[in-house]
Parts: C-alpha cells; sequence; structure tokens
C-alpha cells in the first residue's frame, strides 16, 4: 500500500498560493506570488533536494501540471528522475494535454480511483501545490503524511492550504529542521485517533 504524502509551502496564516513565482497563479487578484523566493539559501536548497530525491509518483491537480510540465521537462538536471515518475493528473476537463512523459489522466469517480492507486504495489504518491484537489483528498481522509516548509510572513489573503476544511485527525511529528531564514521544514505522519482530555 502506497502513502499520499502532500509537500506544501505554507505561509503562518496558511497560504499556499503562487509559492514559486510572480505570475505563478493570479487568481483572485493575488499579488504576492513569488513570496518563497527571498527566504531560499543553500540550507533550504539541500532540504527541498533531499525530498525530491528517491523515487515517487507524483498525483497532480492540472494546474500544477500545467506549470511542472512547462519546466521541469526542460531542467530535469534539477529534479533526477522526474521526467521518468508517473505523473497521475485529476482533471475535470478530459481534453488537457498531458504531453509530459509518463503522464495520465485521472477523470470520472476520482476518489475511487486514488484509492485504488493507494492500494496498488508501488512507491508512495506525491502531492505539490494542487489545491482543490488537497481539499478534495482531506474531505475524503486520503492524506497519510504532510511535509511543510513554513515560512516567517503571513499574506492574508491567497489559496489557503485547509480551505476546504479537514476531517479530525492527530498526527506526529517525524521530521523537522529550521533554516537560517527562519524556514520550518516539519514533517508530519498519521498518529493515534484524536485524542482529548482535560487539565
Amino acid at each position: 500500500m502506497r502513502k499520499i504524502i502532500a509537500l506544501e509551502f505554507i505561509t503562518l496564516d496558511g497560504i499556499m498560493q503562487a509559492p514559486g513565482g510572480t505570475e505563478e497563479d493570479i487568481s483572485g487578484g493575488f499579488k504576492y506570488g513569488g513570496w518563497t523566493v527571498p527566504y531560499f539559501d543553500d540550507f533550504a536548497g539541500k532540504v527541498m533536494g533531499e525530498q525530491m530525491a528517491g523515487y515517487s509518483d507524483l498525483l497532480l491537480g492540472r494546474t500544477t501540471y500545467e506549470i511542472f510540465a512547462g519546466y521541469w521537462p526542460h531542467h530535469a538536471n534539477g529534479w533526477p528522475g522526474i521526467n521518468e515518475v508517473k505523473k497521475y493528473v485529476v482533471s475535470h476537463d478530459s481534453s488537457i494535454k498531458l504531453d509530459w512523459e509518463n503522464s495520465v489522466l485521472l477523470d470520472g469517480d476520482v476518489i475511487e480511483k486514488v484509492k485504488k492507486l493507494k492500494d496498488e504495489d508501488g512507491p508512495n504518491l506525491h502531492v505539490y501545490g494542487s489545491g482543490n484537489l488537497l481539499q478534495t483528498l482531506f474531505k475524503n481522509d486520503l492524506v497519510d503524511e504532510f511535509w511543510l516548509k513554513i515560512f516567517p510572513i503571513t499574506l492574508g489573503q491567497g489559496k489557503r492550504l485547509f480551505a476546504g476544511g479537514t476531517i479530525p485527525a492527530a498526527f506526529k511529528l517525524k521530521d523537522s529542521k529550521v533554516s537560517p531564514s527562519g524556514i520550518i521544514f516539519a514533517n508530519y505522519e498519521r498518529a493515534d485517533e484524536v485524542k482529548t482530555g482535560s487539565f
């Protein structure tokens, strides 16, 4: 059985929109695209390299897929093996062009198809970006781990990681690091059920 791991850049107030570039996603009038860039240094690059290394398949929403497909096929030296891994693309638009090698469309009953993927043997499924897809995965309790990059900034507006809410779930910290610029790298995995108590 494979895990679904969400690897996300977020602000302190939970914004995940357009972390990597000014024109990445300007929907809703978002004007802070590229908010991660000033904080990146060699330390952050090393941690990101470790997270991107190894073999995992990708599970992506349409918008993130199109951004990735426009960049990574031509810069594969920055992400070794990225062209060879399987890319599962969730989209309601069956006319989407899947020109990037090893890309497969998931449409129709996406939840059942994702559950089937999880039940198969194979590498874990990494989700980058893909905000709309994540909301669907959260509501159906399909995310096993979060690898969060939390930046010391608040933006007040934009697409949020947990915009559509979640189900009750407990997580435990697997690994954490802090960069000199203040980025918190925190990896969480599912734990037991939510527990409550009183002081």
